[in-house]
């Protein structure tokens, strides 16, 4: 017996329980994502909500950003779809994750999304400065659906 019809039928075997974890993930992690991300939105720090209010109803250039918002799995702090870019806080349980922290951004940049963080002391002191250095991320980051133009700054 040829050593390669017992290892294809082990590959297809592992694609199968690859496609079956997917499969399990998009259907029933999902939901439960969407559920902790309405959680997060619904009891949001100070500092978030300082940060929201720089970016919603399209007060920063003109771009739409999600609150908790599910991306590959992820939730992100705040998210604009027309740029991929994503806005994370870090508040003291970062502190505590940086190696998850790393390896979730490692992920998210290889699907394509730019992020950039600040971390809450910056968003409550030093709120210019995050203007100015998510204005310079913005203007660095591409958009893929030509739209995003600069037209309106908080």
């Amino acid at each position: 017996m040829k050593i390669a019809t017992i290892v294809n039928p082990l590959f297809a075997l592992k694609r199968l329980a690859r496609k079956l974890l997917l499969f399990y993930l998009i259907m029933f992690m999902k939901p439960v994502k969407k559920l902790f991300a309405r959680q997060l939105r619904i009891s949001q720090t100070d500092t978030e909500k300082s940060m929201w209010e720089l970016l919603r109803n399209r007060r920063f250039y003109g771009l739409k950003f999600r609150r908790q918002h599910v991306a590959e799995g992820f939730v992100a702090d705040f998210y604009c779809h027309e740029r991929k870019f994503i806005v994370e806080i870090d508040g003291w349980v970062h502190n505590k994750q940086k190696d998850y922290d790393m390896v979730r951004e490692n992920i998210l940049r290889s699907k394509g999304y730019s992020i950039i963080r600040f971390k809450n002391d910056d968003i409550v002191g030093k709120l210019s400065k995050v203007c100015r250095d998510l204005e310079v991320a913005l203007t660095l980051s591409p958009s893929p659906s030509g739209r995003g133009k600069q037209s309106r700054k908080f």
